[in-house]
């Protein structure tokens, strides 16, 4: 059973203004992942002594490193996911249209130009998409 995530209205404003971003990691790291693998040690391998030093040191940063990029990632993927999947909420075309263009880095000036508003009028129709987004 899958867990279901929930965030409110701030956690959503964020994750709309940081989308093209999370985006275009999660794209980048789809293309040029390079398969990362320790040496698992069994048996009489698992009691010899581990690396040390500098080197032994450096490994360790490298796989810590990785492992909170992998939590970034997933952490990434699961607020893509909880928008898209809770965009069906929104049934007013205008609505679908301005977090579209949100969603794809648009500007808050740009997109009250493109639909006819003023920059406070968008203000409150984004504000209206975040409270339809969170129910």
């Amino acid at each position: 059973m899958e867990k279901t995530i929930t965030y409110n209205k701030h956690d959503v404003y964020k994750i709309i203004s940081d989308y093209p971003l999370m985006l275009k990691i999660i794209r980048e790291v789809g293309e040029t992942e390079v398969e990362f693998r320790g040496t698992a040690q069994y048996g009489v391998e698992a009691t010899l002594p581990k690396a040390q030093g500098v080197v032994g040191k450096a490994l360790e940063m490298e796989v810590i490193r990785r492992n909170d990029r992998n939590k970034r990632l997933f952490d990434y993927l699961n607020k893509v996911k909880w928008i898209n999947k809770n965009r069906n909420k929104l049934t007013d075309k205008r609505d679908i249209e301005i977090l579209d263009y949100l969603l794809d880095g648009t500007s808050m000036l740009k997109v009250s130009k493109i639909i006819g508003v003023s920059p406070q009028w968008l203000d409150k129709l984004r504000n209206d998409i975040v409270d339809k987004l969170c129910e």
